[in-house]
């Protein structure tokens, strides 16, 4: 059975049985010292990183070969809550065997992912997403102190949120995989935005690059985007609606004719589409050269309208207007 836990007055039942288990026997849990790192023939690397959004810390041992840069052995203290302990053993497993390079590749992401019992079940509850922040972010404080180099230069995304350190990736990957629709949802399940509510949207005490209302719009589109293509690729185009079939037609253009046309110095534009007697017209519009080509009205409607029927749907018609 997942572990039980009581947050804000209501009962989750949302840890997995991997992240149950490593709260109570977490393997890596210790220390390395000097001279067990001098035998391994390693570099010993200690850092330390803090969560002033719950007051968590947790500190970081490696042993990396100097040669090779390969993490030899991994270690941890977590000072915090049972999701930090958790998630600060998985995150020194992962480290084990890679380069300190590939190590800083590993996210708070893929570290909640190894985590889960099921793919498509969250590891923890959304309150405690972001324990897995806070082993993310002491790699890269680990991997700044062997090369010495600031930590700043190897965050390679966004810091959307500054007070929690959730990244706009982060942010991105867990509207996602949770199908989030508000903001509050995504505070919920990443701390951004939970503290000085700067991040959330224009007017707050300090100004921002990016706003998490502004993410979670543009994530959603993507989402729509890449379902309708989803959709469109398995065969699907008839049961969309005639926005998505519009969208579904308009890429296929942008992709598959429009760079033909260019090279000649033409183009098109869709002006209208209609479903009639379980067909559907397209009506399209030629620009540049191709307004006054001979076989606009010939060869090059006919490869237009083969080449939708071939990679969408083999019910549409193309119309010149």
């Amino acid at each position: 059975m997942a572990k039980k836990d009581l947050i804000g007055g209501a009962l989750w039942e949302q840890y997995s049985n991997k992240v149950s288990q490593r709260m109570d026997n977490p393997t890596y849990r210790g220390e390395i010292t000097n001279e067990e790192a001098r035998q391994l023939g390693a570099k010993l690397v200690v850092a330390d990183w803090g969560a002033e959004s719950c007051g968590d810390a947790v500190r970081l041992y490696w042993a990396v070969d100097p040669e090779t840069h390969v993490i030899k052995k991994a270690a941890f203290k977590s000072f915090g809550c049972g999701t930090a302990i958790a998630s600060s053993d998985m995150m020194a497993e992962l480290c084990l065997g890679k380069t300190v390079d590939e190590a800083v590749k590993i996210t708070n992401i893929d570290v909640e992912r190894a985590l889960r019992d099921s793919k498509d079940i969250p590891a923890v509850p959304p309150q405690k997403m972001h324990c897995s922040v806070m082993a993310y972010d002491v790699i890269k404080k680990a991997a700044s102190l062997y090369k010495g180099v600031e930590m700043s230069s190897l965050e390679q995304r966004d810091v959307v949120c500054e007070c929690a350190r959730v990244t706009l990736g982060t942010i991105k990957d867990v509207i996602k995989i949770n199908n989030l629709k508000t903001v509050e949802e995504v505070t919920q399940y990443t701390k951004a935005g939970a503290f000085c509510k700067s991040c959330i949207q224009p007017g707050g005490h300090e100004p921002r690059k990016i706003y998490l209302i502004d993410i979670l719009r543009d994530t959603r589109l993507e989402m729509e985007r890449e379902s309708i293509q989803k959709r469109s690729e398995s065969g699907s185009f008839k049961d969309l609606g005639l926005i998505q079939k519009l969208k579904t037609i308009e890429r296929t253009l942008e992709k598959n004719i429009k760079p033909m046309l260019l090279a000649d110095g033409g183009s098109l534009e869709v002006s209208d589409i209609q479903e009639e007697g379980g067909r559907v017209k397209v009506y399209i519009q030629y620009m540049g050269v191709c307004a006054t080509c001979p076989s606009a009205k010939t060869g090059t409607l006919f490869a237009i309208e083969q080449e939708l029927r071939k990679k969408i749907d083999p019910s549409l018609d193309v119309v010149i207007m």
